[in-house]
């Protein structure tokens, strides 16, 4: 696994719109506010052509011209690291125009963003054997004042961050909007961790994982070298960490089904799953959880659920890629990631 070098104090993030970027409100503002204050803690920027960009359908701009630009900055030496101004819809549609095998040579550098990024955050680990950061897109950054994930999310990049914890609660509904651009999450709910067969849980392995909606639309492509991966590192093992946007919890049983009967679980050491966008939803009896667990309880590893992972904020920022040690502990989750 190649890991990039640390941002230093002083050092270039780049930013770059390979899905949504930020030209609407409260993302706009919000990530120029994002920006005053990376250039106030001593960092310089570099901003790629399509981060105020809404020329595309589901992204910033053409395909085209965000695998162009997704690649360009990869590959320069003018930045240090890059974050994903946002998610968005089609991001699948520009991996024919990114130069994987070019960044496959190159010096590795961190890639972070969620959800539509997790076609980048992927595909870097298990197509270039290179570590990236499933974590806050840009304009997050903007919020007043920053939430703790924040801080450990840019604490990763820096190097100075590799253990992160379970936060003391979570969004369930925002309160930012275009009149509010910078208003912080709105937390309101307790975090309650539910682990199962057992409360208390340890696992190791390789973190690998994603927004579950992008999987599974990757599964079965020329982009899906999953098995190679986790043959590859079948002695550490994977920990799989899901979570979902937009899929109900009928469409969330069918995807773990698909990912089960792909071979994708094999070697599996435990599963780490964010709370649904659709968290407490029920349809014909079925609910997240038994709509997980009726699939993948017959490996018999942990399995802790309503993790602090995607859509509902906040987020643990995890590496993709890393070798993890996880505990849970009662109502508490630490997740130690080694760069090895």
């Amino acid at each position: 696994m190649r890991y990039p070098k640390s941002l230093k104090k002083g050092g270039t993030i780049g930013f770059v719109a390979p899905s949504f970027g930020c030209s609407t409100e409260p993302y706009h503002t919000a990530f120029l506010n994002a920006l005053k204050k990376w250039k106030d803690m001593g960092y310089s920027t570099e901003l790629g052509p399509n981060c105020f960009a809404s020329e595309g359908i589901g992204i910033s701009n053409t395909p085209e011209k965000c695998g162009k630009e997704l690649s360009e900055y990869y590959l320069r030496d003018t930045n240090d690291c890059l974050i994903s101004c946002g998610g968005g819809e089609l991001m699948c549609e520009i991996l024919d125009d990114v130069d994987f095998e070019k960044i496959r040579q190159a010096e590795p550098k961190w890639y972070m963003g969620h959800s539509d990024n997790t076609n980048m955050t992927y595909l870097l680990t298990t197509l270039c054997d290179t570590a990236s950061v499933y974590g806050p897109n840009a304009a997050a950054f903007g919020m007043e004042p920053w939430h703790p994930a924040l801080y450990d999310a840019f604490g990763i990049l820096t190097g100075e961050v590799r253990t992160v914890f379970g936060y003391d609660g979570w969004e369930i509904e925002g309160q930012k909007d275009e009149e509010h651009p910078l208003l912080p999450y709105h937390i309101t709910e307790a975090r309650i961790v539910h682990s199962y067969p057992e409360q208390n849980a340890r696992m190791e392995g390789r973190l690998l994982g994603g927004c579950i909606d992008c999987l599974v639309n990757l599964l079965g492509t020329k982009y899906d070298h999953t098995t190679e991966f986790i043959e590859k590192y079948r002695e550490d093992g994977i920990i799989w960490f899901l979570e979902s946007c937009d899929l109900n919890v009928m469409s969330l049983r069918r995807a773990f089904w698909q990912m089960e009967h792909a071979g994708w679980f094999r070697f599996t050491k435990g599963f780490l799953i964010g709370r649904p966008l659709c968290f407490g939803q029920e349809m014909m009896g079925l609910n997240q959880y038994d709509a997980v667990l009726d699939v993948i309880s017959h490996y018999g590893v942990p399995v802790i659920m309503d993790v602090d992972l995607g859509h509902l904020p906040p987020m643990m920022p995890l590496i993709t890629g890393s070798y993890a040690r996880v505990a849970v502990e009662g109502n508490d989750i630490s997740i130690e990631m080694k760069c090895i």
